[in-house]
């Protein structure tokens, strides 16, 4: 059984790789890094690399994948409506965290550095709260300049610019850091409200899916 990840920048490989290693060492991925898919979604909207998707997620379970997630947040929600076309379990990688600031309270504030993130996230967190019965506000914080620092290859400016901002949040509950590449944000900030993010939860949910479908289909899938 193969979970792959379908990423939209290269710098998330290792941080699942370390994952799959200190948590799930027998796992096999396959990463699948289409830097494309976020510049066009940006420009164009999700919807129009839903095609683009498809195929990309066809050819990986073609290849062997049993369970694919999505750790890209602004195209995520796109790519779990493929579950159907193409055949397998398609997650996406921040439904867990969604549900995760849902459960920890009523005021939930996304931070991002690309706007198109935004709806999408806070979109999954009312859906997320919904499913729960909860009554949830959702704030969204888009972060300026840092995603300039990230396309530069300014990693810390850009995780000191990202923790300034969760920082300043004060009229929330919970913190939702809506993108992987933000997640050791996280380990910067000074604020006592709790900071979620989204890769470990998002590989878990996946490694799960995986060790669920070889119970139910023998050791051999």
């Amino acid at each position: 059984m193969t979970l792959a990840l379908l990423h939209t920048s290269p710098v998330h490989v290792p941080v699942y790789d370390a994952l799959r290693d200190a948590h799930e060492p027998d796992l096999a991925l396959r990463h699948l890094v289409h830097e494309d898919l976020l510049a066009r979604a940006r420009a164009e909207g999700p919807a129009a690399v839903a095609d683009d998707i498809r195929a990309l997620l066809a050819a990986a379970v073609a290849d062997g994948a049993g369970v694919v997630v999505c750790t890209c947040s602004t195209i995520s929600g796109v790519a779990e409506e493929q579950t159907a076309a193409v055949g397998v379990p398609v997650l996406r990688g921040d439904r867990p965290m969604a549900a995760r600031a849902v459960a920890a309270g009523e005021r939930v504030t996304v931070i991002a550095t690309v706007a198109s993130t935004l709806g999408p996230s806070a979109a999954l967190v009312a859906e997320e709260a919904a499913r729960a019965g909860r009554e949830v506000t959702v704030r969204t914080v888009l972060v300026d300049g840092a995603w300039e620092r990230f396309e530069a290859g300014d990693r810390e400016g850009y995780l000191d610019l990202v923790a300034a901002a969760v920082d300043a949040v004060t009229d929330a509950d919970v913190i939702v850091l809506a993108q992987p590449s933000l997640a050791d944000a996280a380990g910067r900030v000074r604020t006592p409200l709790p900071v979620l993010s989204s890769p470990r939860t998002g590989f878990e949910a996946g490694a799960a899916e995986c060790g669920r479908l070889k119970n139910a289909y023998g050791e051999g899938s």
